[in-house]
């Protein structure tokens, strides 16, 4: 139906996988930039999806959704290291923290404690809001729900991300660009 132009089928999707989408951006970040501008690229890599699908392939939406949302991230990751979009040259993925590799058992366990060591450093250097923020933020909530369960505003817990981000960014460096 959303392929046929009913908008209302298109909203009711872009809702039903608004934390998919979440999920793909959060292993990113735009150091001195806003978390909100990757999300929306990925918005559009959904829209893409909506709008491409073929159901008559054997895929599932939620797999092709997921694919479209992240060449789209990359896609603006990449536009953004050719110096179009100054905040985005910063960004940083958290991918190496959450355990995305295709390694050697050896190989993912040295990685594992490495994790683990940059995870007690980041920690040691963040307030515990910001260790909380910070647990739920990789998680994939949005603002508003971690703003519920931290009992602040959401402005609060952005301006506790942005603080996150500057205190992270030299535990991880420019990983993006490898």
């Amino acid at each position: 139906m959303a392929q046929e132009g009913d908008l209302d089928a298109e909203e009711t999707l872009v809702l039903r996988y608004q934390r998919q989408v979440r999920m793909c951006a959060r292993p990113f970040f735009l150091a001195g930039g806003d978390s909100e501008d990757l999300i929306q690229e990925a918005m559009f890599g959904l829209i893409k999806a909506i709008r491409e699908f073929d159901p008559n392939r054997d895929i599932r939406f939620r797999t092709f959704a997921d694919v479209c949302i992240r060449n789209r991230i990359r896609s603006a990751i990449t536009s953004a290291l050719r110096g179009k979009h100054t905040p985005l040259n910063d960004s940083v993925p958290f991918e190496s923290m959450m355990g995305e590799s295709d390694s050697s058992p050896e190989e993912l366990f040295i990685s594992q404690e490495e994790r683990e060591e940059r995870m007690a450093q980041i920690n040691h250097c963040l307030s515990p809001l910001e260790q909380r923020v910070f647990a739920m933020f990789l998680q994939g909530l949005s603002y508003q729900e971690i703003s519920i369960q931290v009992g602040r505003s959401v402005k609060s817990v952005d301006n506790a991300v942005q603080r996150i981000r500057r205190k992270v960014a030299p535990y991880y460096g420019d990983i993006s660009r490898s």
